[in-house]
C-alpha cells in the first residue's frame, strides 16, 4: 500500500507540474472576521481568501503560518494564497493570537474557529466546503495536527475531524512535552499536564484524516526524528491514509518560504489535494 501510495504521489506531481501553465486568475478578498462577537487587536480575528477566478465547486485549502506561536502575520504568506489559488484551489491564510499575549488554548481556538467559518461561507465565494484541507509549517503545523487529532475545538463549532478533507503539517512537532521546556512559558504554561494535553501524539486514532507530513533534510533532528515517530504511530494506530516525506535541499525556513514556487513541496501538497477529491468525485 505504501508503495502504491508512493506512486501516486509520483504521478499527481509529474501532473501538477505538467498542468501549473494552465493557471487560474485569482482573486483576493482581504480580513474577513471569523470570530463573531469579538474585535482582537492587530486583525487576529481575520483571514485573508484567494480564490480561482472562473471555477466552482474548487477545493479550499486552510494555510496556518509559523512562528513559534509568538510571532507572524497572514499577509506575510500571500505567496500561499496565490500559489494554490492559481492552481485551481481556493485558500484562507489565516491570522491567529500569539502569545504572550495569550497562551494554550487559544491558537488552536483561533484555528477552529478559522476552519469553522471557512466550513460555514465558503460555499458564497464558490468553494466546496466539503472540500477543506488545512496546511501549516512548524508551529502552524502542529497546530493543524491537533485540529486534526483532537475533537474538542472542532466540537465547539459542531464540527469534527471528519470535517477535514485532509491535513498536510509541514516541520511539525508533536509532542509538546519535549518542546515545551525550551520554549517562552507563556505559550503553555509550566504545568506537564497541559503540555500532554496538548499534544497531538496524544490523539493518534484510526480515524485521523489523511495525513501527509513533510519535513526537510536541513530541519533539527530532534523535529525529524519526531515526525518519523507520528507517523509510525499514526499507522501502528490503524491510520488509512498516512504518508510522510522528507524533502531534501531544504531548511526549517525554506521548506516554506519556496511555497510560492512551482517546486517539490507546493507540488506535493497539489497532488495530495488532487488525489484526495478525485477519489471523492468518483464515489
Amino acid at each position: 500500500m505504501r508503495k502504491i501510495a508512493a506512486l501516486l504521489f509520483f504521478i499527481g506531481s509529474f501532473l501538477s507540474s505538467t498542468l501549473s501553465a494552465q493557471q487560474a486568475s485569482v482573486r483576493v478578498v482581504r480580513d474577513l472576521d471569523f470570530v463573531a462577537n469579538a474585535d482582537y487587536a492587530e486583525n487576529r480575528d481575520k483571514l485573508d481568501l484567494y480564490l480561482p477566478e472562473g471555477r466552482r465547486q474548487f477545493p479550499v485549502i486552510v494555510s496556518i503560518y509559523g512562528g513559534a506561536l509568538t510571532a507572524g502575520e497572514k499577509s506575510k504568506h500571500a505567496y500561499v494564497g496565490q500559489r494554490f489559488a492559481a492552481a485551481g484551489f481556493g485558500t484562507a491564510v489565516i491570522n491567529y493570537r500569539l502569545s504572550p499575549a495569550v497562551s494554550h488554548p487559544a491558537h488552536i481556538q483561533d484555528a477552529a474557529a478559522a476552519f469553522a467559518w471557512v466550513k460555514q461561507h465558503i460555499g458564497e465565494y464558490g468553494g466546496d466546503p466539503n472540500a477543506i484541507f488545512v496546511i501549516g509549517h512548524s508551529a502552524g503545523a502542529y497546530l493543524a495536527a491537533l485540529l486534526a487529532l483532537d475533537e474538542r475545538y472542532l466540537a465547539a463549532h459542531k464540527l469534527s475531524p471528519r470535517d477535514l478533507r485532509g491535513v498536510v503539517p509541514v516541520s511539525a512537532f508533536f509532542y509538546v512535552d519535549r518542546v515545551a521546556p525550551d520554549r517562552p512559558k507563556t505559550v503553555w504554561g509550566t504545568d506537564v499536564k497541559t503540555w500532554l494535553e496538548a499534544s497531538p501524539s496524544r490523539y493518534v486514532n484510526k480515524n485521523a484524516p489523511p495525513l501527509l507530513l513533510i519535513y526537510a533534510d536541513g530541519d533539527d533532528q530532534w523535529r525529524r526524528d519526531q515526525n518519523e515517530e507520528m507517523a509510525a504511530a499514526l499507522r501502528k494506530a490503524g491510520g488509512r491514509d498516512v504518508t510522510i516525506k522528507q524533502v531534501m535541499g531544504r531548511n526549517h525556513t525554506t521548506i516554506w518560504s519556496k511555497l510560492g514556487e512551482d517546486e517539490e513541496v507546493s507540488n506535493l501538497i497539489i497532488a495530495f489535494v488532487r488525489r484526495l477529491t478525485s477519489q471523492t468525485a468518483k464515489k
